[in-house]
């Protein structure tokens, strides 16, 4: 079986340290002082060297020799989410573990806490360490810079957005349809004052949960919708309502667009005692929705199979499926609750 790094036909091969050295014209104890950060490299041939390092977009492999498999393979991935500590995110790792289990793969986990940089900071790490697969949440502009990655037969999938300036697999939700039924639901029960609560909009759910909200309510008459995006966390989201709620003509229902943006929102209602009077749906399930009084009526996202189906891209890609990419969304659905449900006041 020949070595990962073969030449395969369409594929670029990984650069080593000796294509560095050649490049630079050194030799290959030197690009390793330099990429180490030893002493006694004069200035100018460290920046050939890293010139070399850029141009052949070369990642410094951190997996010991005696570890590698015969394959090529390190029996790794590299898992990079919005912030694991929230609950659709680790819903997600959680169902990528599940899969790589059964294959004795583990799985380096990171969060992208919604920065570019901390994004492509994080896949570097991830490709220095020869992951064999990459499942990715972006929030980069454009994700051409991982053109190199895939040409060199790195598998990438993208999960919850969708990637611009690259194609490759992608599983999302059906963020837009949910979003257009939430506001139709709620235009239904007779609300014409409503607010939607959206996180930012250089978020891409962000934008396609507004867009599709106000989609919801074309066909809704007399509906005055207020809209108020930036929000990226329930603190933001409990002082806007709030501020909102205590103005002389405040909204009867509410949409939160994400569910730390609906947490701020309750918390927002149940300081004014307004839970069974302002009705209230939001994007994505919330830890003990049902519990509350009213529960909370949500458009539930599943998490879980968009993990699922995510290693599974992922696998068949690493196990040679070379197959057109493929854009899988997973429907949303709305689960009534009460909150959602509350009648609009004559």
């Amino acid at each position: 079986m020949p070595p990962s790094d073969a030449a395969t036909p369409g594929r670029r091969p990984r650069a080593t340290m000796k294509d560095v050295a050649a490049l630079a014209r050194v030799g290959t104890k030197t690009v390793s002082r330099v990429i180490n950060a030893e002493p006694n490299v004069s200035a100018a041939t460290a920046e050939r060297v890293w010139s070399a390092v850029r141009a052949l977009d070369y990642h410094v492999d951190l997996q010991a020799g005696s570890l590698r498999r015969a394959s090529g393979r390190t029996r790794t991935l590299g898992l990079l989410l919005s912030s694991i500590d929230n609950p659709f995110a680790s819903a997600i790792s959680r169902a990528v573990e599940d899969a790589a289990l059964p294959r004795e793969v583990s799985v380096f986990a990171s969060s992208l806490d919604d920065d570019a940089q901390r994004e492509e900071a994080a896949v570097g790490a991830f490709l220095r360490r020869r992951v064999d697969g990459l499942i990715l949440t972006t929030m980069s502009r454009s994700a051409a810079y991982l053109l190199p990655t895939i040409q060199r037969g790195t598998p990438v999938v993208f999960v919850d957005r969708e990637p611009v300036g690259i194609d490759a697999d992608v599983v999302t939700s059906d963020n837009r349809a949910g979003a257009r039924r939430a506001a139709r639901h709620l235009a239904a029960h007779g609300h014409r004052r409503i607010v939607a609560l959206i996180d930012r909009l250089d978020i891409q759910t962000a934008t396609e949960r507004r867009d599709g909200f106000v989609e919801g309510l074309t066909s809704a008459d007399s509906v005055r919708a207020t809209i108020i995006d930036g929000l990226h966390d329930s603190e933001g989201a409990e002082r806007a309502l709030g501020e909102l709620l205590a103005g002389e003509d405040p909204p009867t229902a509410v949409f939160g667009g994400q569910n730390l943006i609906t947490v701020g929102a309750l918390r927002a209602l149940r300081a004014r005692g307004l839970q069974r009077s302002v009705a209230l749906v939001g994007f994505d399930d919330v830890p003990l929705g049902d519990l509350l009084e009213p529960g909370v009526t949500v458009i539930r996202q599943h998490p879980q199979r968009i993990g699922a189906i995510a290693a599974d891209r992922v696998f068949a890609r690493i196990d040679g499926d070379d197959s057109a990419p493929v854009r899988i969304v997973v429907p949303t659905e709305l689960i009534a609750r009460g909150s959602g449900e509350i009648i609009a006041p004559r």
